[in-house]
């Protein structure tokens, strides 16, 4: 079965940084395209980054261009997103997601940013 095990978040002051991972399983990761995406209360879900199969980025979301980073280890079947200058505005459930399953979701891991 398809699994995402998202880990990482945390409460970090503005201005702060998390990296984030997320371990998938139960299909070809290495040959699968991955994204992040994070919803925050009374929000819908938001699009973050995407990363293709060659760990090559292929989009982000306007909010987070210039401050996050995707990235992938294919041998640990791992996705990161590394994520720098954080705001109150960036506090949500984190979550990753293959567009070849995307009714899987994993539990996701929560950021909360400070004000």
């Amino acid at each position: 079965q398809v699994q995402f095990v998202e880990s990482g978040g945390g409460l970090v002051q503005p201005g702060g940084s998390l990296r984030l991972s997320c371990v998938a399983s139960g299909f070809a990761f290495s040959s699968s395209n991955m994204r992040w995406y994070r919803q925050a209360p009374g929000k819908e879900r938001e699009l973050v980054a995407v990363i293709d199969m060659f760990g090559a980025a292929t989009d982000y979301g306007d909010f987070a261009k210039g401050r996050f980073t995707i990235s992938r280890d294919n041998n640990k079947n791992t996705m990161y997103l590394q994520m720098n200058n954080l705001t109150p505005e960036d506090t949500a459930m984190y979550y990753c997601s293959t567009p070849y399953f995307p009714d899987y979701w994993g539990q996701g891991t929560q950021v909360t940013v400070s004000s």
